[in-house]
């Protein structure tokens, strides 16, 4: 069975990878990645506020009195908190490059333009194959208008292309107002794939300390729908490849992916929760359902189900909304 699938110009021999996590901090865990399949590896972010932080280090280790972003910096994580810092990340990357076989994908989160994004050619040099840029911004300040907010992102994207040549994966979130035209935007700006979605992990509060808490959830197959019905829309709509992360759990969620267009399916949280080897099970799960469905390759099944091609395609728009609400029985 010809699992084969091109990402970011990268040809793979199947689609499943794990996502941006941690699991890169350690060598042995990513050779375990590749033992088990992994057509590709995706490193966790380097933050924009990390190489910031430490140009401020070294800013402060020249003139001892420049503290004038101390109180700012202070709401951020601590050096040490961070898995690897802007250095260590690139020797991790180099080190990736040397122990791996498959295309390694490094990846940068921030929300300005900066001198940070010079990190991406640092990248580029330490050999990575592709970058994920991610894109994590919460809007907060009521004057800033969302014409602002989607021109920053698209000119940090437009800037970054200008500065290297692998491919780069935007890693959205489905926050905008009109999603397509925004998608249509980035990959105007350079954008050679898109990747869905970002999870915003949300706050809890503690009642007793009126202390704000860190929270984090793993994912779970629910997470998966919206995501499949906006592959479905941007499938065939835009001129990039596509990447599904967040809710991919099973077979059957994977294959539900790849049938609304995705062309790389990331897996994290299921792979905390079952360990590496679950990349295997899954490619041959995916494998075995193709046999038994009679397909002769991925690419026949891949966007099967997008908006273009689908039976239904009203299901993805409004229809879909008021068919539920009036079906719904107590209940059911």
């Amino acid at each position: 069975m010809d699992l084969s699938t091109k990402y970011l110009g990268l040809d793979l021999a199947h689609p499943l990878m794990p996502g941006a996590a941690p699991f890169v901090a350690d060598l042995d865990t990513v050779r375990e990645l590749e033992d088990a399949g992994a057509s590709a590896i995706v490193m966790n972010s380097l933050f924009e506020e990390q190489i910031v932080a430490e140009q401020l280090a070294q800013h402060r280790a020249v003139d001892a009195h420049a503290e004038s972003f101390a109180e700012a910096a202070s709401y951020f994580p601590k050096p040490m908190e961070y898995s690897l810092g802007p250095e260590e990340y690139l020797g991790q990357l180099r080190k990736i490059k040397e122990s791996v076989k498959v295309p390694v994908i490094a990846s940068l989160n921030g929300t300005t333009k900066g001198g940070w994004l010079d990190y991406a050619r640092l990248m580029q040099e330490a050999g990575a194959d592709a970058l994920e840029l991610n894109i994590y911004y919460l809007a907060t300040d009521p004057s800033e208008t969302s014409s602002q907010v989607e021109d920053r992102e698209v000119d940090i994207v437009r800037e970054l292309k200008k500065s290297i040549r692998v491919p780069i994966a935007v890693k959205l979130s489905p926050f905008y107002s009109s999603l397509p035209n925004f998608a249509s935007r980035v990959v105007g700006a350079g954008a050679d794939g898109l990747v869905l979605f970002n999870r915003f992990y949300q706050p809890d509060i503690n009642v007793e300390e009126l202390e704000v808490e860190r929270s984090l959830n793993l994912s779970d197959s629910n997470e998966l729908l919206v995501r499949l019905r906006w592959l479905a829309i941007l499938s065939g709509n835009v001129n990039a490849s596509l990447a599904v992360t967040g809710g991919v759990h099973t077979t059957s969620d994977a294959i539900k992916a790849i049938m609304t267009g995705a062309d790389a399916v990331q897996l994290v949280s299921s792979l905390f929760l079952k360990g590496m080897g679950h990349l295997k099970t899954m490619r041959e799960g995916l494998e075995r359902w193709l046999e038994e469905h009679e397909y002769e390759s991925l690419s026949q099944m891949r966007g099967s189900m997008n908006l273009l091609r689908c039976p239904d395609p009203e299901s993805y728009e409004r229809a879909n909304y008021m068919h539920i609400l009036q079906s719904w029985r107590a209940g059911d």
